[in-house]
């Protein structure tokens, strides 16, 4: 592992941060956002859930793709807290308004479920459910992550002692405008960021007599390690894979069995499903392409997970902008070296 130089010129710089408050749901683009433990503060906080409580996301309801979500503007700012008068706003096409108040509920659902973590969560009650329930046309509720009593540890062989709340696998996952560029120049019809839900978008800044031009090396994410956000230091833990490959005389990455897309094919504005960027990355990003030597999964990898290493206390400025330069602290070589 090489340990990077320290220079006063950044490598990088935060051009985006993206919060997912409904996992699988839309976006909201913010200019800023605090961090805490298990992630940036409302990302990944509430799930829908099916009558068996297991979680629902767009890999088998890509319609989810459709639902739009709304915070309050102040909710990012450090140190703020609900009222009684704040709430979180949920529209979808021939839907009502939903609107579930951000103070937390007091009851509690036990037996949910997402991937290899089970526990309790906070039901939002009787009418989220039958808004999820209309929509999706089969029993769903929505529920809150249980902070409260509730555990959900990362991986312990990548990273030892960080925890995350509804997120996939790690607390924060980082991807480059350069490696987005890069497929963009591959893939007949170009695919936008949100197809890959990261939720720290940079771009390389290239310092020459002065001027700052954004332009970045493809897939440089691959290799850092440790990187230094402003004043916050983040550990590169794993890159990010994006599906184990099934396809059964199937268009490539398309439909899987039992009916489970790809996030990355599915098209966030209509929530159909395609058979692309999956078949171009699979020529580019597979392990069998990146990591030839190691042992083979059928995954293909893009983008970079993180976990903060700092200690994040309440009233401390722990917040990360758009702007914001990034610095590369230690890094590999070749992505056959990072880890996966």
């Amino acid at each position: 592992m090489e340990k990077v130089s320290s220079s006063s010129e950044a490598s990088a710089k935060v051009t985006s941060i993206f919060i997912y408050p409904v996992k699988s749901c839309r976006v909201i683009s913010v200019s800023q956002a605090p961090l805490t433990p298990t992630g940036f503060r409302w990302d990944r906080q509430w799930i829908i859930v099916n009558q068996k409580g297991r979680a629902v996301t767009q890999r088998n309801e890509p319609k989810l793709a459709l639902v739009e979500v709304e915070l309050p503007k102040e909710a990012f700012l450090e140190g703020w807290e609900p009222t009684g008068g704040s709430y979180m706003v949920i529209k979808a096409p021939g839907m009502d308004v939903l609107k579930i108040l951000l103070s937390k509920p007091h009851d509690v659902t036990d037996g949910v479920s997402l991937w290899e973590w089970s526990g309790s969560a906070l039901d939002e009650g009787a009418e989220a459910a039958n808004w999820f329930t209309k929509f999706l046309g089969k029993t769903s509720r929505l529920v809150r992550f249980n902070a409260a009593s509730e555990n959900r540890p990362v991986d312990p062989e990548y990273a030892r002692g960080h925890n995350l709340m509804f997120s996939d696998q790690y607390p924060y996952m980082l991807l480059s405008q350069g490696s987005l560029d890069a497929l963009n120049k591959l893939v007949n019809e170009p695919v936008p960021v949100n197809r890959f839900r990261p939720n720290l978008y940079i771009s390389s800044i290239l310092v020459c007599d002065s001027i700052v031009v954004d332009g970045c090396e493809p897939f440089s994410e691959d290799l850092w390690t440790e990187v230094r956000i402003n004043k916050f230091t983040f550990e590169g833990v794993k890159l990010c894979s994006r599906c184990k490959v099934k396809t059964k005389k199937l268009p490539f990455c398309f439909l899987f069995a039992n009916n489970v897309f790809q996030v990355p094919t599915i098209n966030q504005d209509t929530g159909i499903a395609g058979s692309e960027p999956s078949e171009t990355l699979m020529k580019i990003r597979s392990d069998k392409v990146l990591r030839p030597n190691r042992k083979q999964q059928g995954k293909i990898y893009f983008g970079q997970n993180l976990v903060c290493k700092d200690s994040l206390t309440k009233g401390r400025g722990n917040v990360v902008k758009v702007g914001d330069p990034v610095f590369v602290l230690r890094k590999v070589s070749s992505a056959a070296e990072a880890a996966a």
